[in-house]
């Protein structure tokens, strides 16, 4: 017989097969919502969140994907409600400050990554996996334009596995913003700190690792320090996998000149860009996309998996 889910006293809904899994200290991965309610084309979109769902049972790990339902929100969505998110034309894309404004308002939406990483941490999960984090916009001299990620992570004891910063962002800049917040940055296997689209995204950062045992290493580290900031490790997509960077850059400065003629900016500007890249690659940075998530998907859970002790 079905237990029925579990709420906490904040209104957070926990689904069942979630908080066992927990309780019996097995591995756990959060997922986002967003990638398959604002990210992806349909019907790609609920294809990709299935996908994930199933490797990660297959592979000894319990997903937990994160969205909010008429105002509910869940960990752990059920694949009804996943399939119902992703065919919804309504569905909002919520970020953290919007989550009291869509429990009052019984809306229903993907959680960003900051929503999803502070509904994940009060669920009492420690490894969540996406496709690229926000960051510092370009021209944020002017515009201050920051994703409300960085500050988010900044105060949950997490770990985040993505593939950098989108590159359309400013990167030098997001990175200055991830030391100044103590954010713990580690290249798996690596030091090239990569791009989501390309593997190297020109600049370094100081560590890397090896394993997702060392990463767990790490994260123990942290927390017997009482550190309560998010390791983010950087998970590079394969360099046979990736757009190629000349191509990249031709496109990506394209993507730029033509939202400045357009006069699009603000949250405007992201769409517009990661819309623009599609066109101009005839989809290939939506295919690029996809295998970023799977890379980090399937990393996140051998993380998952070596914190919870299991080989």
């Amino acid at each position: 017989m079905t237990s029925s889910p579990r709420q906490t006293p904040g209104g957070l809904v926990i689904a069942p097969q979630v908080r066992d899994a927990l309780d019996r200290g097995r591995p756990v991965l959060a997922l986002e919502s967003t990638i398959f309610t604002h990210g992806l084309p349909r019907p790609r979109n609920l294809e990709v969140a299935r996908e994930a769902e199933a490797w990660l049972r297959d592979h000894g790990v319990l997903p937990a994907t994160i969205g909010v339902v008429d105002g509910q929100p869940i960990v752990g969505l059920s694949p009804a409600e996943i399939e119902r998110l992703s065919t919804d034309d309504d569905a909002v894309k919520l970020s953290l400050r919007d989550l009291p404004v869509a429990v009052a308002k019984r809306l229903s939406g993907g959680t960003t990554v900051a929503a999803t990483a502070f509904l994940a941490r009060r669920a009492g999960i420690r490894v969540f996996s996406t496709g690229g984090l926000g960051g510092v916009h370009r021209d944020a001299q002017q515009t201050f334009d920051e994703s409300a990620d960085l500050p988010t992570l900044a105060a949950l004891p997490l770990v985040v596995v993505s593939a950098g910063v989108k590159s359309i962002l400013d990167i030098p800049l997001t990175l200055e913003r991830m030391e100044t917040l103590n954010l713990t940055v580690v290249g798996y296997r690596t030091t090239d700190y990569p791009g989501f689209y390309i593997a190297d995204s020109g600049l370094d950062i100081e560590y890397a690792a090896d394993s997702a045992t060392e990463i767990a290493d790490i994260a123990r580290a942290r927390d017997a320090l009482g550190i309560s900031s998010t390791l983010l490790v950087a998970r590079p997509v394969d360099t046979d996998l990736q757009l190629t960077p000349a191509v990249h850059d031709e496109v990506l400065t394209s993507a730029l000149d033509a939202a400045a003629a357009a006069g699009v900016s603000g949250h405007d500007t992201t769409p517009f860009l990661l819309d623009f890249m599609q066109r101009e690659t005839a989809g290939r940075s939506l295919d690029v996309n996809v295998e970023v998530y799977r890379g980090n998907v399937a990393l996140g859970a051998e993380i998952a998996a070596a914190l919870a002790g299991v080989q």
